[in-house]
């Protein structure tokens, strides 16, 4: 079974910033036992109250915890399948967290109106939903203008109580069976994402819980509390399960003005529960925010503690709390990161190495040590305007776009980390660069060391310029799982293969293959042939057919297995332009049809067909692959054959390497390729000139907008061939053709031992 596709990403942190290093937990997959035989699927049965809680099903309507200490043996019922049964089809959720009853922890409502909602909800939006899984907005009629970007649900009435009663309804009708934990706020609350979500990580989800910040009734003659609605509070997931079959009760028996009120009056009347502050050594901390306050000058602990603020009565004053506590928590880390350093520092005197087994920067992995010259890490040079290592292999290029604004980025930390070290003492500013290197260490990050020429001033206003090397480094800190769309395997994928004059003599091996691994397989995969005539050729096809023996092996392949049938189009053009013959393909397919555009020495096998299916996403990425293209033969073996081992593919990549400069293998969606040719149109108005100077890798990456994704792929090899370079393709086209038939003659040492035994047989 194929889960969803993720994607893993090292985000950098700042130069010269330590990092911690944290670990990825892993979690145990829990299984709910059963008592007894049973023929009941084993679930939470939300509606009735009954859940099934660390191998005990315990009953809830009575409120007790159900914490009992008596031991539990969980037993293995069998599977037996009985034979007099009919067969049932077993039905898969898309997700394994679906089937293992995995929950999200937390999802937020916002109470919100139709007068702030743009103002106070998107302040809220855009300071804190982003650290939420989901955060929905409640509101009693929408605007004529919803925000963007933000799940906004419209009850259609404004009465506090009743926009409370459909917002609580709503959360269990929708999301019960998705989250453990709900939090409320109003949209003039300011809320710490963070601590918020610390908390309830610390909780345990199979209990009722009521919490926030505890409030008296109005009389204030019962010892019962209720939640602050101002503050937030948190529900739990089994107490919404009980509260929901008495909703309409508290709405018809219970008066009041406030909603918050109104919620709390009902749980306490029908579940016995009232608001907590504090459960399990976790206490819901808030602060209230009086007017005319800066909150850059409040400094109180109960200030800086705080999970929520509130009243927040502009949307300004909500930018302002979140750039606050955006610097108290980054205070904090900084000194939490500075006391680890301290005892990292002190330990390593105790160690066999001592002071010195602490490498630079402290707590930071230390640098990469190569065991062969094949696995040192070269340093890239650069100045302020130039970098000596180019992506065209050019000995030298201009500094620009993200490069350069690297550079200066590391000088500018450089020169602020020197003046926070020697300030009062020195002031230095930068003069210019004399020497920049840097490199990329995967186990650690990005170093870099500087020589800057700098003008040191004293406090008696005395300078002098001075020469300095620094060394700093950028860390890699946590790996960020970013979810991608949802893909599966089972997609159809239509091959698409174009074939000119010179490559019919191939297309025997290319058939042989596709028969073999995607006709005999019975894979879910379809073939079409673009033949590409020249002008010449295209006048004399009723005479003489220069493809009629490429068609009469696709009359055989037809006749060997009946059900298929392998279509060909005919194309007549002077240059087979990449984009001219898609452009012919894309119409005469739909939308939603796979490609994978293939060559006549591609090689179709199962392995790369599912990663074609894995790695294209529709409106999301295309994929082009880099093959492994073997080399010469004559010159890699010589006068030697080819052991029988090499045949394999694992072992075939060892005679060969990635060819980077060819682009003709892609896999992409036909309604992304007409969406990318759609914006292109306004460029090239019907210049076929434009046409015949670009491919379609190109096309996706000045006009798609989509991730385009370009990796090596060890399942497409190909056996060495010349390839043809047409000269009337663009200049960039025929260099890279050039290129890929110089670099795939042989390797480095396969052509040194060549030269050798020719230079020996000439002077013999």
């Amino acid at each position: 079974m194929r889960l969803s596709s993720f994607l893993a990403v090292f985000r950098p942190a700042l130069p010269l910033i330590l990092g911690l290093s944290l670990g990825c937990s892993l979690s145990l997959l829990m299984v709910s036992w059963t008592q007894g035989e049973t023929d009941e699927a084993c679930g939470d049965e939300l509606g009735n109250g009954r859940l099934i809680h660390s191998g005990h099903i315990r009953d809830v309507q009575d409120g007790q915890d159900g914490n009992g200490n008596e031991d539990f043996q969980p037993r293995i019922v069998p599977y037996h399948k009985d034979p007099n049964k009919p067969h049932k089809k077993v039905l898969r959720t898309r997700y394994i967290h679906t089937e293992l009853g995995i929950r999200e922890r937390l999802l937020v409502g916002i109470l919100s109106s139709r007068a702030t909602l743009n103002t106070l909800g998107v302040a809220v939006n855009k300071t804190v939903a982003h650290h939420f899984h989901r955060t929905f907005f409640f509101t009693g009629l929408r605007s004529a203008k919803a925000p963007h970007g933000m799940a906004v649900v419209a009850h259609g009435d404004e009465r506090p109580v009743w926009l409370m009663y459909e917002t609580v309804r709503h959360l269990h009708q929708h999301h019960a069976n998705e989250y453990d934990w709900f939090y409320l706020a109003q949209d003039d609350t300011y809320t710490q994402a963070e601590r918020v979500m610390e908390l309830v990580n610390h909780l345990s989800a199979g209990q009722d819980m009521y919490m926030g910040r505890a409030e008296e009734f109005i009389g204030g003659e019962e010892r019962a509390r209720y939640c602050h609605g101002g503050y937030g509070y948190l529900l739990s997931r089994s107490l919404l399960a009980r509260l929901q079959p008495h909703l309409d009760s508290c709405r018809n028996d219970i008066l009041s003005v406030r909603p918050d009120e109104w919620l709390g009056r009902c749980i306490i009347d029908y579940l016995g529960l009232s608001c907590v502050e504090k459960h399990q050594e976790m206490t819901y901390r808030y602060f209230e925010l009086q007017k005319n306050v800066d909150p850059e000058r409040e400094d109180s602990a109960q200030f800086k503690n705080a999970f929520t603020v509130h009243p927040v009565s502009e949307p300004a004053l909500m930018y302002r709390l979140h750039k606050r506590y955006n610097q108290i928590e980054l205070d904090w880390t900084y000194a939490q990161i500075q006391q680890l350093q301290n005892q990292i520092n002190n330990i390593s005197e105790l160690t066999p190495e001592g002071k010195a087994g602490a490498t630079w920067p402290i707590g930071i992995n230390p640098p990469f040590r190569p065991k062969t010259r094949f696995e040192v890490i070269s340093w890239e040079y650069f100045t302020e305007e130039h970098i000596y290592s180019c992506a065209d292999s050019s000995p030298k290029c201009e500094l620009r776009g993200a490069d350069r604004a690297d550079v200066n980025s590391v000088l500018e930390t450089a020169v602020g980390r020197l003046n926070e070290r020697y300030q009062p003492q020195l002031r230095f500013r930068k003069r210019s660069l004399l020497n920049g290197y840097r490199r990329f260490d995967p186990t650690r990050g990005m170093e870099y060391v500087l020589d800057l020429a700098l003008e040191a001033f004293t406090q008696k206003g005395h300078s002098q310029v001075i020469a300095k090397r620094v060394s700093l480094l950028k860390p890699l800190s946590a790996v960020e799982i970013i979810p991608m769309p949802y893909v599966t395997e089972a997609t159809q994928v239509q091959v698409i293969l174009p074939v000119t004059a010179h490559d019919q003599d191939f297309v025997g091996n290319f058939l042989d293959m596709y028969v073999m691994n995607a006709l005999d397989t019975h894979d879910n995969v379809l073939l079409t042939f673009l033949f590409v005539y020249d002008p010449f050729d295209a006048q004399r096809v009723s005479q003489t057919d220069i493809f009629a023996g490429v068609k009469a092996m696709i009359s055989e392949v037809e006749k060997r297995y009946g059900d298929v049938k392998i279509p060909w189009i005919s194309v007549k053009t002077e240059v087979p332009s990449q984009v001219k013959l898609m452009d012919i393909i894309s119409k005469k397919h739909p939308v939603d049809t796979l490609f994978f555009l293939a060559s006549v020495w591609t090689e179709v096998n199962a392995d790369f067909l599912n990663r074609c299916r894995m790695n294209a996403i529709s409106s999301w990425q295309v994929f082009f692959p880099i093959h492994f293209q073997e080399y010469s033969p004559a010159l890699v073996y010589r006068d030697q054959q080819p052991s029988a081992a090499s045949s394999f593919a694992s072992e075939s990549l060892r005679d060969g390497h990635f060819d980077r400069h060819v682009f003709e293998e892609a896999c992409f969606y036909n309604a992304d390729y007409m969406a990318a040719r759609t914006k292109m149109s306004a460029d090239i108005l019907d210049n076929d000139e434009l046409l015949e100077s670009m491919d379609v890798y190109e096309i996706f990456v000045r006009y798609s907008g989509l991730h385009v994704f370009r990796a090596v792929e060890p399942a497409l090899v190909q056996k060495y061939v010349h390839r043809e370079c047409n000269p009337r393709f663009s200049e960039d086209i025929y260099h890279r053709c050039v290129l890929s038939n110089l670099e795939g003659l042989a390797s480095r040492s396969h052509l040194a031992m060549a030269l050798f035994e020719q230079e020996q047989a000439n002077s013999t």
